[in-house]
């Protein structure tokens, strides 16, 4: 499954996100759900040691001023990436 993460991760059901993420799952993070890649953050933590794999949308980066700021540990894709995602998963839910 796809998992689209759009709202900051402080505004919405972090815990029920992480607890329905299983490892063949992806998890993007795009519009200001890329403050959850910022480095040295408890909440980046969290992301990452959950079982799916994760990204975030380079442009929504971009667009925030937030390049600098964001972890080497996270993957970045741009929107062919974010298509080719929605591609590989049937089914997609957006928090």
């Amino acid at each position: 499954m796809l998992h689209t993460l759009m709202h900051s991760p402080w505004q919405c059901d972090i815990e029920t996100l992480l607890r329905m993420l299983n490892p063949e799952d992806d998890l993007l993070l795009l519009q200001d759900g890329v403050l959850g890649a910022l480095a040295g953050s408890a909440m980046l933590e969290r992301l990452l040691s959950a079982p799916a794999t994760l990204w975030v949308l380079l442009e929504d980066v971009e667009a925030r001023g937030l390049s600098a700021q964001i972890s080497a540990k996270v993957s970045s894709l741009d929107y062919t990436g974010f298509v080719a995602l929605t591609a590989k998963h049937q089914q997609q839910i957006t928090w």
